[in-house]
């Protein structure tokens, strides 16, 4: 009996995680799609699906949870070890750019779904960590800014929710889009921009060997 349990929490688990994972490719390609299309491209009928989320709400909701979590740890993970405050805000901003191109359609549905709050609130541990860095370069004078650290991180975040928008519009390619977001912040920041541009330059070149 034990076996059977297990085996079925197993096969309930692998059905979340391809739920999840298909409800992004779906929603990626056609951000209307309805849980019935997410079913279908899962392989499950539309009960299942249910059975995991109890709306499409729901299901976005959980998604905006695993993409605040992949940020937070491509953040961390960019800043890990640098001294340099801006080395740390552009490594950092790259990576989470790479993580957030998966997920920048999400900040579209989001707004609808999550409430704007909600989708803050998840992502307040990631503006404080973004906010001692700014602290660190503002008093070392790398960074120069009328605004005090946590408004800077505020407004960083949202440059980053609206250049993910410019990309769903068809405004800046997605390509572009990280080193362009890590340059802008830089220099939002008060960072010379030949500075921030070659800065930026060079760890986008490493990044890609």
């Amino acid at each position: 009996m034990a076996a059977m349990t297990t085996g079925n929490a197993s096969r309930a688990g692998a059905n979340h995680r391809r739920i999840l994972e298909v409800a992004l490719a779906e929603l990626l390609r056609d951000p209307d799609a309805s849980m019935d299309q997410i079913a279908r491209a899962a392989g499950v009928v539309r009960r299942t699906v249910y059975g995991h989320f109890p709306s499409r709400e729901a299901l976005i909701s959980t998604l905006v949870d695993g993409a605040v979590e992949a940020v937070a740890a491509a953040h961390a993970a960019g800043r890990e070890g640098i001294e340099d405050p801006a080395e740390a805000v552009a490594r950092s901003t790259l990576g989470v750019w790479e993580v957030a191109d998966r997920y920048r359609i999400l900040v579209a549905l989001a707004q609808r779904s999550v409430t704007v709050q909600g989708i803050s609130e998840r992502l307040a541990p990631v503006r404080e960590a973004c906010a001692d860095v700014l602290t660190r370069g503002l008093e070392q004078g790398v960074f120069a800014s009328p605004l005090p650290p946590p408004a800077l991180a505020y407004v960083h975040e949202q440059m980053l929710f609206a250049l993910m928008e410019a990309v769903n519009e068809g405004l800046l390619s997605a390509r572009e889009a990280g080193p362009s977001a890590a340059v802008t912040l830089l220099t939002t920041a008060g960072v010379p921009a030949s500075r921030a541009t070659e800065l930026v330059a060079k760890l986008s070149d490493l990044r890609t060997r």
